[in-house]
């Protein structure tokens, strides 16, 4: 016996194909013909395995839905045990292919199809973006945006030639997790640019721009941090296809690179040559970190010959000794692999708290003081001593250096700290010293950090070649960054606390942080306690006509000054909070912050 069975169709459409005949032996799930609907193919299938006994509808017919396509008749024949045949349809034939055409055209834009740019970077010591790219994210964390972009140059150049030539376009760009070992992976969402020198030495086209522009957007909607590789040289001149751009000055890049100063951390990483507008990308992060093979500059040598300026090599132009000791660079590393490295630390300090960390011995810190006031020492070593063990990034360390400025973590939580240098200037505050601190109190203000002030200055850097510097205006500023500060401030005299700087350095008055103690050794004052005796006692002074009885007037003057400036008599008079112990400082930092948070918390 036979039983009769009728397909039919599941949706209006046209027949494209009819892949069985009548009285021919169909597998069940074998494709026996194929409709078309807005231009969209779908395979009908033998429900079971059967005899095809009449075909009711031809090529190019447009069927209804529920209309009858197929009889088939079910006999137990053996078709009934055979397997459903191979015969994917004209539509699988197509979807393999795309798939095989897809992985040919991403795999032109990766490092192994790319070998002669490749080992063009590896001659020269560096990287290619693609290997800096696997170092700073997590494994298969990457998500690529326009990764099939190429050059807009297709009037001077193949498409084959384009694809594997201007991969990418010169730009990695993406969203992936950075350091998710220490936060996991929701907290460690960060967005990616890596500037790919191997195409075309890394300029800005059309496309380039379009695909950095993009990525910024997506880190301002999801306030990811950012970390970008900018080497390359600038704009390029050579994009063909687009014609109706001119002057190119409607390019939003750069302004919306900066509007996102204070929204998400900018950490930008330069090696090679840095120029134009790769080099204002650079210079308007937050954190700049560059090897010892990076040279950075606002113009490239053809643009400044181009200005009439003169012909420079690319190695004359901002070379890294000069961009670190005037501030441009925050972090100086020996090449890529460190770069990544600090980047990664740096980051880390935006995304949270960390459970393994290592407190140094406290009763050593007292031992980094001299007896003898007049004798430097290494506030570094405090400061080590200070922080968790090996959590100390310092910023612009070539910079302004009577101001120590960077990263600690207290029980594993980030902290931003400052410090004067008394091996620099006597720890007095010029203009450099100045400015730095006040963009890090900014900075640690932005992204919500904490911080700790450790002061020991006689002030502000004075004298008439100070003041050519603008030193009235631009010391200033230190003492507006301490004004709007909205997180907690923590403030330990470790020595001299004199005059205008030493209330710089705490806010702008000991009772502006939300606690001021000094150690023993502190000591306080208007100013330098041998300028305010010879000032205030000068007709005193002058009426000794006797040199040596002078001296000895003066030393006295000189030591009752120090008694009431000494911090013992400050904190009975409540200028200040309290007198500690050395190796209660961490503790104390640590209680007071904790405090801090609670309130802040209510």
């Amino acid at each position: 016996m036979s039983k009769s069975l009728v397909v039919s169709a599941p949706m209006l459409g046209s027949v494209v194909s009819i892949l069985v005949s009548e009285g021919s032996q169909v597998s069940a799930g074998e494709t026996i013909m194929v409709l078309e609907v807005m231009k969209v193919h779908t395979n009908i299938s033998a429900p079971e395995a059967a005899t095809v006994s009449k075909i009711l509808v031809a090529p190019n017919d447009t069927v209804e839905k529920g209309a009858a396509l197929v009889q088939l008749n079910h006999s137990n024949t053996e078709a009934s045990a055979t397997a459903p045949k191979q015969d994917k349809g004209i539509v699988e034939d197509g979807k393999t292919r795309a798939l095989k055409e897809h992985t040919e055209r991403v795999n032109k834009t990766l490092d192994e199809q790319r070998a002669e740019a490749r080992n063009k970077r590896h001659a020269k010591g560096y990287r290619t973006a693609r290997e800096n790219l696997a170092d700073l994210c997590d494994i298969d964390s990457f998500v690529e945006y326009g990764q099939l972009a190429v050059a807009a140059q297709r009037q001077r150049k193949s498409l084959e030639e384009l694809q594997s030539e201007t991969a990418a376009d010169g730009i990695l760009t993406g969203v992936a997790s950075v350091n998710s070992d220490l936060f996991g992976a929701d907290d460690s969402k960060a967005a990616l640019i890596i500037n790919d020198y191997s195409v075309l030495a890394g300029t800005q086209g059309f496309y380039h721009h379009k695909k950095l522009d993009r990525i910024l957007a997506v880190a301002k909607q999801q306030q990811l941090p950012m970390i970008m590789y900018t080497e390359g040289g600038g704009g390029r001149p050579g994009d063909t296809d687009i014609t109706t751009v001119n002057s190119g000055l409607q390019c939003e890049s750069f302004g919306s690179w900066a509007a996102l100063g204070g929204i998400a951390p900018r950490i930008a990483v330069a090696n090679g040559y840095n120029f134009a507008g790769n080099a204002a990308l650079f210079g308007a992060a937050d954190i700049t970190i560059a090897t010892r093979q990076s040279w950075i500059g606002m113009a490239g040598p053809a643009m400044i010959a181009g200005g009439g300026l003169g012909d420079f090599k690319p190695t004359e132009i901002g070379p890294i000794d000069v961009q670190a000791a005037n501030g441009v660079v925050d972090i100086v590393t020996e090449d890529e692999a460190q770069a990544s490295d600090l980047a990664k630390r740096c980051l880390s300090m935006f995304q949270g708290d960390i459970n393994d960390w290592q407190q140094p011995d406290q009763d050593q810190i007292a031992d980094h003081m001299p007896e003898n006031r007049r004798y430097t020492y290494q506030v570094r070593d405090i400061i080590q001593t200070l922080a968790d063990q090996d959590s100390f990034i310092e910023l612009k360390s070539k910079f302004g250096g009577a101001v120590i400025t960077g990263f600690i973590r207290l029980e594993g939580k980030p902290v931003g700290l400052m410090a004067n240098d008394c091996n620099v200037l006597g720890g007095a505050i010029d203009v450099d010293a100045g400015e730095k601190a006040a963009d890090f109190l900014n900075l640690c203000n932005q992204f919500n950090l904490p911080v700790v002030s450790l002061c020991d200055t006689p002030g502000f850097m004075v004298g008439p070649q100070h003041e050519e510097r603008g030193a009235v205006r631009r010391l200033a500023k230190l003492f507006t960054a301490g004004s709007h500060l909205s997180v907690p401030l923590v403030a330990i005299v470790l020595r001299k606390c004199y005059g205008l700087g030493a209330q710089a350095m705490v806010g702008g008055s000991t009772s502006q942080p939300i606690y001021t103690a000094a150690w023993p050794t502190g000591e306080f004052g208007p100013m330098g306690l041998e300028g305010a005796v010879t000032l205030g006692f000068k007709k005193e002074l002058e009426a000794e006509a006797d040199p040596a009885a002078r001296q000895a007037l003066f030393d006295k003057l000189l030591a009752e000054a120090y008694a009431r400036g000494r911090a013992t008599e400050v904190a009975s008079v409540l200028e200040i909070d309290a007198v500690i112990q050395p190796s209660k400082t961490r503790a104390a930092i640590i209680a007071a912050f904790a405090a801090s948070s609670s309130n802040s918390h209510h």
